[in-house]
Parts: structure tokens; C-alpha cells; sequence
């Protein structure tokens, strides 16, 4: 049995994000999971946000990302990590989708 508990992973955004309420810019991030949390982080950047752990049918062959594009701004929805059939869905803090 293997946990995804944390685990680090290397994430590419190749446009800028919203994470969580805080934009991140293009380039390469660390991903590391802690249970219903991932942290990610590049140098001193760091945000980390609610994620509920779904099991994909078959494996992922890379890490990639899906967003939410209503209000112009790329708001990070998903990532499915390569490798892995996890795919993480990605929550708001409550206390921000309030």
C-alpha cells in the first residue's frame, strides 16, 4: 500500500495561477502532500491549500494542472500527478469561500 502522505512532487505552471487567493507565476514548484493539505512552494513562496486525494482509474503519465477560468484569472481546480493515479481537487480555505 502506497501513501501519498508526504510525498513531494515537482509541479510546472506555464502561466500564472491562483493558488488559495495568492497568484503564483509560471515556472517550477514543489508539491508536497500532508494528508487533506499540499503545500506549494518555490524559494521563499509557499501556499498551501485544501486538497481531497481521488483515486484516478489508471496512471497519470505526467504531472499536469486544470483551472477555472471564469473571471479571467487561471484558478488552480486540479492536479494529477505523473506516476501516480492521484489526482488531487483542490478546495478554498472555508473561511475565504464564505
Amino acid at each position: 500500500v502506497c501513501s501519498s502522505d508526504l510525498a513531494t512532487h515537482r509541479l510546472t505552471l506555464y502561466q500564472e495561477a491562483v493558488v488559495n487567493g495568492t497568484t503564483l507565476k509560471p515556472g517550477d514548484y514543489k508539491l508536497r502532500v500532508e494528508g487533506d493539505r499540499a503545500v506549494i512552494s518555490q524559494g521563499k513562496t509557499s501556499v498551501e491549500v485544501p486538497v481531497s486525494v481521488e483515486a484516478a482509474k489508471s496512471k497519470y503519465g505526467a504531472t499536469t494542472v486544470r483551472f477555472l477560468n471564469g473571471d479571467g484569472k487561471y484558478r488552480l481546480n486540479e492536479i494529477h500527478i505523473g506516476g501516480t493515479s492521484t489526482k488531487l481537487v483542490v478546495g478554498q480555505d472555508s473561511a475565504k469561500a464564505e
